[in-house]
């Protein structure tokens, strides 16, 4: 239903982009949310965004701007003045939503925006931008209500009456000492449902604890994901609480990871524009394809050492793309299952070897199945017992590596500070071809000379 929405939103506005009428675009986009919009500015090619863009109501065009990916992001900044930046980012509520913005500015920009800013509204970004934005420091607000722990709920009651409103996401109160150290939290629930005479401490919940400002991203989901949280309490190394994090941002995370994974295995990035240039495109996925050139060369060399025995026996040049293809696809169910291991902190030195073990069983389990099959329709085919019995060797052979490969190349990655989404594939691949190719040709020459 959501995808048949958009989908109509985008006929609509071609139909106005069309019939170049500013009123038929104007009524396509009002009342459309922000998600949407951004939505539609990067299903868009650039010059009919160009068109849109002014149409979009002010107030909504720093939230679009975060929704979109950040090259399409980046390269609408670039064509904003100073002052219409400076107002897009004052419009924004939340300061790490301020600060999200700002990081995408060249560093020049970013300085000259600051000191337009008062005072107050400084400090608090510059508090934030201090820290990287894949970590908690860098997704927390420093919106948040703290209350000390020796008032009763009364007082708290009347605190938030006179305060008039509290932040969105707010699920819970922060207690602190004097000297804004974390003690604990209070749930509005609790709050609410208790005997106003009684004390805060002895309400409050201290098993809930803070999230130190320097850990990543991935983690903070995760914490997030496992305790069913909808906001949490941001401290320094001090344990001085100086911000919180809400369920929103924590699900960008979550769906900026996904993304990440998807387009990391086809070498791209979650952020890249789909309709950049031409020439743009085509330089980042040549690389990739270079990269693929090379493997493919690699592999066709460990093939020319076997050239007199393929010349010999033209059955082994028909059947030799099964077993570094069925090695392939075995390494690569390896792979994904690692990589997804080590995204959720599943995976790690106390079960690496369980892993390991595990993923050969599978493997000699699958190879022995199917090179029984492979073997039979091969001597059925040829009428020759010894082709049937090499590639049944050699696709069991190949099946034990894919899943060894699977196994150790991301975790090798990572100890490298490599993403292994994004090279494991293409490493897992050259090893797969090329043991395969080693072990069929290999077991032939040894055979059948």
């Amino acid at each position: 239903m959501i995808e048949d929405n958009i989908e109509q939103l985008r006929q609509n506005i071609s139909l106005a982009l069309e019939d170049n009428s500013e009123s038929a675009i104007t009524r396509v986009i009002d009342g459309i949310g922000i998600a949407e919009l951004a939505n539609l500015l990067e299903s868009l090619p650039s010059q009919q965004r160009d068109l849109i863009w002014p149409k979009i109501n002010p107030t909504l065009l720093g939230g679009v701007l975060l929704e979109t990916g950040d090259e399409v992001r980046d390269n609408k900044l670039k064509e904003l003045d100073t002052d219409t930046i400076t107002n897009i980012i004052e419009s924004l509520p939340d300061v790490d939503d301020q600060a999200d913005l700002l990081l995408s500015l060249p560093s020049e920009k970013l300085v000259s925006i600051l000191h337009t800013l008062d005072t107050h509204k400084r400090e608090r970004l510059e508090s934030v931008l201090s820290y990287s934005e894949n970590t908690a420091g860098g997704l927390m607000n420093l919106d948040q209500v703290t209350i000390r722990a020796d008032v009763t709920l009364d007082v708290v009651l009347r605190y938030l009456r006179i305060r008039g409103d509290i932040p969105d996401q707010t699920d819970q109160l922060f207690i602190v000492d004097r000297h804004d150290h974390y003690l604990g939290a209070l749930y509005l629930a609790d709050l609410l449902t208790n005997d106003l005479e009684a004390l805060v401490q002895d309400m409050m919940r201290t098993d809930i604890d803070a999230m130190y400002a320097y850990i990543s991203d991935t983690e903070v989901a995760r914490e997030f994901e496992n305790y069913d949280l909808i906001s949490a309490p941001v401290v320094d190394e001090q344990n001085k609480l100086i911000g919180r994090i809400t369920i929103d941002d924590v699900v960008d995370v979550i769906r900026e990871e996904g993304e990440h994974s998807i387009m990391s295995m086809a070498g791209l990035s979650e952020d890249d524009d789909m309709f950049a240039p031409v020439i743009t495109s085509a330089k980042r996925r040549g690389i990739w394809l270079g990269i693929n050139l090379l493997t493919a060369f690699l592999a066709a060399g460990v093939i020319g050492f076997f050239e007199n025995i393929l010349e010999q026996v033209v059955a082994l040049a028909i059947l030799i793309t099964i077993v570094p293809s069925m090695g392939g696809i075995a390494g690569s169910q390896t792979l994904t299952l690692v990589i997804r291991g080590l995204a959720l902190g599943q995976l790690g030195s106390s079960n690496y070897r369980s892993l390991i073990k595990k993923e050969i069983l599978v493997s000699i389990l699958n190879g022995l199945v199917w090179a029984l099959i492979v073997a039979t329709f091969s001597i059925i085919w040829f009428e020759n017992f010894n082709i049937g019995a090499i590639i049944g060797i050699a696709l069991i052979i190949n099946l034990i590596a894919g899943a060894f490969a699977g196994v150790l190349i991301p975790i090798t990655l990572r100890q490298l500070n490599i993403d292994p989404a994004i090279a494991g594939g293409v490493v897992l691949t050259t090893v797969t071809d090329v043991i395969g190719i080693v072990a069929f040709l290999g077991l032939a020459t040894l055979i059948l000379s």
